[in-house]
């Protein structure tokens, strides 16, 4: 059973709509956990214009979400009612080198705004090699490793929102906390200017080194997983919190808490998203028991449950 198919009248709604629509389109293979049901509406625009044009004209009542390279993300069984936006790295995906400045689009994998940042010589960029995702997911997380955040580097971000009117944001403006951002959920961020500092190539290949053998040792990057699960609480590691209430390995159904680093969920084959969702939150349920601390989930969790 599917979603009803609205892409007829969406169409007839907008003829000149360059984007594709796709009713009851599989989401699991555009996720890292590679679960999930289908979008009632898989959008993938061509352009800035496209995306709002069509936000522009479509009804208010209908629901958008936005999905990047899905690796902070569990999509439910039952899937997602609605509109599901997916900006494609060839419309959104540039990334280009001004200044002392990297502009970059915000389908651009976080690892490629690093690498254009090194080849120009500019550091402080390079905690963005270690993260999995893309820059849109960053602006809203407010991503971070090795001891850096997007708040550190951002200079503007730009974004439309549901009427189809594009924003300017300044680094205030965003209003960054910890593994968050305070603007309006229904924009859709599209592109973002970061400023890095003038530094010697061999620090910054060193810097990425580092980075990327840090992700190798201790973190199951071969796997199907959604990277960190929890938030750090204020005070803590959440995966010392997870592994001493016993939960490394831990497996419910397709899904088990990985060994090499247990604020990770792995699927370990068949998992479904319902196994995933209710092994973290049997996690949270022990690491309250154990130490008093309620976790936070990190990974996003979207869609109907079955």
């Amino acid at each position: 059973m599917g979603f009803p198919d609205i892409t007829p009248e969406l169409k007839a709604a907008m003829p000149h709509l360059r984007g594709r629509l796709l009713a009851n389109e599989r989401l699991a293979p555009f996720t890292w956990f590679r679960v999930g049901g289908p979008a009632q509406v898989l959008f993938t625009p061509a352009d800035q214009d496209d995306l709002a044009y069509f936000l522009k004209n479509l009804p208010r009542e209908l629901p958008v979400y936005v999905v990047g390279v899905g690796s902070n993300l569990i999509v439910r069984d039952g899937g997602i009612s609605g509109i599901v936006i997916r900006l494609s790295p060839r419309a959104f995906g540039e990334v280009r080198v001004e200044g002392d400045d990297v502009v970059a689009g915000t389908a651009a994998l976080d690892k490629r705004v690093a690498e254009a940042a090194a080849s120009a010589d500019i550091g402080g960029l390079e905690f963005y090699f270690g993260i999995p995702g893309s820059i849109g997911g960053a602006l809203r997380m407010n991503a971070g490793a090795n001891g850096a955040e997007t708040k550190d580097v951002l200079i503007e971000a730009t974004g439309i929102d549901r009427r189809g009117e594009r924003h300017s944001f300044s680094n205030a403006e965003m209003k960054f906390v910890y593994r968050s951002s305070g603007v309006d959920p229904s924009i859709i961020f599209t592109a973002a200017r970061f400023r890095g500092l003038r530094t010697t190539p061999e620090a910054i290949r060193a810097r990425m080194h580092e980075v990327q053998s840090h992700r190798e040792t201790a973190q199951p990057i071969r796997e199907k997983t959604g990277g960190s699960t929890f938030k750090n609480p204020p005070g803590h590691s959440a995966w010392k919190l997870i592994d001493a209430a016993g939960c490394r390995g831990l497996r419910l159904g397709g899904a088990q808490v990985s060994e090499l680093h247990c604020n990770f969920l792995i699927n370990t084959g068949e998992a479904s998203g319902h196994d995933i969702e209710t092994l973290g939150e049997t996690v949270r349920a022990r690491v309250k028991e154990s130490s008093g601390i309620e976790l936070q989930w990190e990974i996003k969790r979207v869609g109907i449950a079955q």
